[in-house]
């Protein structure tokens, strides 16, 4: 019975109580043998088949319910007239017209319902007193300014709990389309810092070895070229799935750094060296993926951007934090010019160490080479 199906079975629950007080309290004051009772009586029968037919077929009516209310009202208005007991069968009938019928319409419908009951009741009164006209009007007032007060709250309940679904619905398509852009930045510092740098290694390896084509070299450095191919197809997949570097596959970020610069001289020519200073264990995996993450861009930028012949890792243990510095003798930059030409990479190396609590330092000018200093609390995993 609709949206509010309590409030409706109580008004008709109602109604039906009332409708068989005031028939029992006619049939106990009249005689059954009188013909206006008789009528009272029969109309009042009519009144409960027609009002239980609409609270069967409720639903079924749909946009007919006013009209079957309208035959509810009209049948209800004969039979208080003709026998005024039924007077009380008006009070739920008012709720119906509230619920039911725009506002004009149930001004209408009271002003008829409260002028029948006035009717009956200066009818069978002895004396016409105002409360008789009086009381019909304040119970009709009050009834239809309760119930537009309610309906008012209801509507603005339902506005309120409208802006909240559409606010969430509205968070949760924000969500997913804030995942997808972290995700898509997840993928371009992961291309950045192996599959670009691996490439451009290839690169540099196949032309030493085509200048030297048919010697020993250039078998050495074409096999090294398929080596570096090999590192970073398997690290396309690594980071497909999230996963870690694979230097650091049951390692310490110590042995991996070191791995990476001998790596680095072997296949550059850069001159690169590693320095451990303190006991740098307890970063967490996540940390320790940024850090070397962070030392691959900055390796890489040292010799395709800045034409560095030595660079210089250091890992070092300060406090409660591990710190790495990557120092290169190349021909250095503007980091403030950065915004507004090429980044280098340093946006996405500060935004990987954003993500597990860490900060960078970059300091540079033109002609006097690089220092870059990346920090990370120890312990952090996020």
């Amino acid at each position: 019975m609709g949206e509010r199906s309590w409030l409706n079975g109580a008004m008709h629950a109602g109604f039906f109580l009332l409708l068989a007080a005031s028939a029992a309290r006619v049939a106990a004051r009249h005689e059954l043998t009188d013909r206006l009772t008789v009528a009272a009586l029969a109309v009042a029968a009519i009144l409960a088949v027609l009002y239980g037919a609409g609270v069967v077929l409720w639903r079924r009516l749909g946009r007919a319910l006013p009209v079957w209310l309208g035959l509810v009202l009209g049948v209800t208005v004969a039979l208080v007239l003709l026998a005024p007991s039924f007077a009380w069968c008006a009070v739920p009938l008012y709720f119906l017209c509230l619920r039911l019928l725009p506002a004009p319409a149930v001004l209408a419908a009271a002003a008829v319902l409260t002028a029948a009951v006035i009717a009956g009741q200066l009818r069978i009164a002895e004396v016409a007193e105002p409360s008789l006209v009086l009381a019909p009007i304040g119970i009709a007032a009050m009834i239809t300014a309760v119930f537009w007060a309610l309906q008012h709250e209801i509507r603005r309940r339902q506005r309120l709990i409208d802006d909240l679904v559409a606010a969430r619905d509205s968070l949760a398509a924000s969500q997913v389309r804030a995942g997808a852009l972290e995700e898509r930045a997840r993928l371009a510092r992961e291309i950045h810092d192996t599959l670009a740098q691996g490439l451009s290694s290839i690169s540099m390896l196949l032309q030493a070895a085509d200048r030297s084509w048919g010697t020993d070299r250039s078998r050495t450095l074409a096999a090294q070229a398929a080596a570096v191919a090999d590192e970073n197809l398997a690290e396309a997949r690594r980071f497909v799935h999230d996963l870690s570097p694979a230097r650091l596959d049951g390692r310490g970020l110590a042995d991996a750094l070191r791995d990476l610069c001998a790596d680095t001289e072997h296949r550059t020519g850069l001159r690169t060296v590693f320095r451990e200073a303190g006991d740098p264990a307890g970063a967490g995996e996540a940390a320790a993926a940024a850090l070397l993450r962070v030392a691959q861009g900055a390796l890489a930028n040292a010799v395709e951007h800045a034409g560095a012949t030595e660079a210089v890792v250091t890992l070092s243990r300060l406090g409660d934090a591990v710190s790495l510095d990557v120092r290169d003798d190349g021909r250095g930059f503007d980091p403030a010019g950065t915004a507004r030409g090429r980044g280098f990479g340093l946006p996405g190396m500060r935004e990987r160490l954003a993500r597990v609590g860490g900060t960078l330092a970059v300091e540079s000018r033109p002609g006097e080479g690089t220092a870059l200093a990346a920090t990370v609390p120890l312990g952090e995993e996020s």
